[in-house]
């Protein structure tokens, strides 16, 4: 059997304890697979004193985890500490600069840095793994760098954040949003600030990264529209679940003729369809490819074993030795420059929901303000109301599903309807994907 494989790992929290674990638990079937031994000859750890329940008395241990990436004692640079600059950033440059390959979890690295990182791999030889970057223990790096490149694809989709979905799994049982985050953070799966996640920012840096991988264009993370779940109420997940639909927090990237669509918002799919039925704290990732069609990957996003068995999976790739693909699936010099479509050009169906003012002629406003964007309605529900302020004017939910039409008519008629003073507050507008 070939030499062995040293490994550094930068790390020794949740994911690099695990990564550590399966490595020395599993040396021998590792071994077999890579067709050579694999072992963690060095580490890097804030704090070397903490009781870690790891045997850590045979490896080297490093203060810094740039000495550590400079160091010719190893033979792959394994980063899993986080943070998109600062010393991640630093050690990985250096491993890379060196012609060391390093395997990574570090979504916002890589969409903040990834090209850049990808031409500094191909200049000195070296290669990137980053398969636990993107949802966790899914593969799906893998199967848009190697299993589907036969295909144009046309659009990636899913659910890349699990604290997102759990916390809409559990609003359906009629639970607020505060609520339902408090749960979240009781159980570990939202920090005390939860913004990152719930805003979108953490759904974004990966979609980012599916969408250079599906459509070779380089990394454009500030081109994203955003929404996150805050505004999102039991009345309409309860008001979807009527009309047919669950209530999602999708990534959703699609090639269209004036450019690249990125957007992570809130949105309606069919409760027949697949991603409807994903709960809790799961990812799930659809590729829609012209040969393959539609082919979706569900599984765990998040977690230290999970994350750790991506990482490892990278690691006994690189181990195997051969050619390996490129960062992004193809040359960094031939990614092309992102090019966003145009500002609000997707197009299809819309919830609305409005808060009514119940007097003469408010529905009248409001149809004619929409009949002027000519967005059609599906259909209308009308929910029961409550008293503004204490006077006898009452407010009526009112909920509006649209036929296909610009989000840019949805905005011009919601503005319209606001400068009317027909309705009460702001209008909620979530989109419906198609299946």
């Amino acid at each position: 059997m070939s030499q062995a494989l040293r490994v550094g790992l930068a790390g020794l929290g949740t994911v690099g304890g695990a990564v550590f674990r399966l490595l020395s638990e599993k040396a021998g079937m590792l071994a077999a697979r890579a067709g050579r031994p694999i072992a963690v000859t060095a580490v890097c750890a804030r704090d070397r004193m903490r009781d870690r329940g790891l045997d850590l008395g045979t490896v080297t241990w490093y203060g810094d985890p740039v000495a550590m990436a400079r160091d010719a004692d190893i033979d792959i640079f394994v980063e899993v500490m986080g943070g998109g600059d600062g010393p991640a950033a630093a050690a990985v440059e250096a491993a890379l600069a060196a012609g060391r390959s390093v395997v990574t979890a570090n979504k916002a690295l890589l969409a903040t840095r990834g090209v850049a990182l990808a031409r500094l791999a191909e200049a000195s030889g070296a290669t990137i793994g980053y398969e636990a970057a993107v949802a966790g223990g899914i593969p799906i790096i893998k199967t848009l760098r190697e299993a589907v490149v036969g295909n144009r694809v046309s659009r990636v989709y899913g659910i890349l954040n699990g604290t997102c979905n759990y916390i809409l799994t559990r609003m359906e049982e009629g639970l607020s949003f505060q609520e339902c985050l408090a749960d979240a953070q009781r159980l570990g799966y939202a920090e005390a600030d939860p913004t990152f996640d719930i805003e979108g920012h953490d759904s974004a840096h990966k979609l980012a990264i599916l969408a250079a991988l599906a459509f070779g264009t380089e990394i454009d993370t500030a081109s994203i529209h955003l929404e996150g779940i805050s505004s999102i109420t039991p009345a309409d997940l309860s008001a979807a679940e009527e009309l047919g639909y669950r209530i999602k927090l999708l990534g959703v990237a699609r090639r269209t003729e004036s450019g690249i669509e990125q957007r992570v918002t809130p949105t309606m799919v069919p409760l027949v369809s697949a991603m409807a039925g994903i709960h809790g704290v799961l990812n799930a990732v659809a590729v829609d490819g012209d040969e393959v069609g539609e082919i979706m990957l569900v599984g765990p996003g998040a977690g230290g074993t999970a994350t750790a068995s991506a990482v490892v999976g990278d690691i006994v790739d690189i181990a195997r030795g051969g050619p390996r693909p490129a960062t992004f699936g193809q040359p960094a010099q031939t990614l092309t420059p992102y090019r966003a479509a145009r500002m609000r050009a997707h197009e299809g169906g819309y919830y609305i929901r409005l808060s009514v003012f119940d007097r003469p002629g408010a529905f009248a406003a409001i149809a004619r303000r929409m009949a002027e964007q000519s967005i059609s309605l599906e259909s209308i529900m009308q929910k029961d109301g409550h008293d503004r302020d204490g006077s006898d004017v009452r407010a009526r939910r009112v909920i509006l599903i649209t036929h296909e039409t610009t989000e840019a008519q949805i905005r011009r008629a919601l503005d319209a309807i606001q400068e009317d003073g027909q309705i009460e507050g702001r209008p909620q507008m979530i989109r419906i994907e198609k299946p």
